[in-house]
């Protein structure tokens, strides 16, 4: 008598590794998305937060700050490091996001723009604020006052 051995063959082999393939080749695309959604949604938070704090360092001090760094963390909040905003913020790139910040003198306004570290990977969004409060977003490049608010 002969005995079978136990096991699977090349072709049932084969076949799981093809449908393993076609579900990843279905998954993956989705979770990127997803992943860019995720950066623009903290982008647009992160904005708010940079709001926020801009508009309490001007009830404090009597002017915008001058940088990202004027709204850091600190033990002892002062003009120069207000402690209104995070450590991830003040280096300003967070979730795949570059943020620039710009006060011209006599610190009266600002501007910040929202941008996607790599355009297509981390977001696919612009994104602009200014002491209006408004978020503003482009499709393909740096955003502006001109451009649309998100809705």
């Amino acid at each position: 008598m002969r005995s079978r051995q136990k096991g699977f063959s090349l072709i049932e082999l084969l076949i799981v590794v093809a449908i393993i393939l076609i579900i990843a080749a279905i998954a993956i695309p989705n979770l990127l998305r997803s992943k860019i959604a995720a950066n623009e949604a903290s982008a647009v938070g992160s904005l708010r937060t940079i709001n926020t704090g801009s508009v309490s360092y001007n009830t404090s001090y009597g002017n915008y700050p001058q940088a990202l760094a004027s709204l850091g963390p600190s033990s002892s909040p002062t003009s120069t490091t207000a402690d209104l905003i995070d450590s991830a913020l003040v280096t300003g790139l967070k979730s795949g996001y570059q943020f620039t910040y710009t006060s011209p003198s006599p610190y009266q306004q600002y501007s910040i723009t929202a941008s996607p570290i790599t355009p297509g990977v981390t977001g696919q969004r612009y994104f602009y604020t200014d002491q209006s409060g408004v978020i503003r977003v482009n499709l393909t490049q740096t955003a502006a006052s001109t451009d649309n608010p998100i809705s």
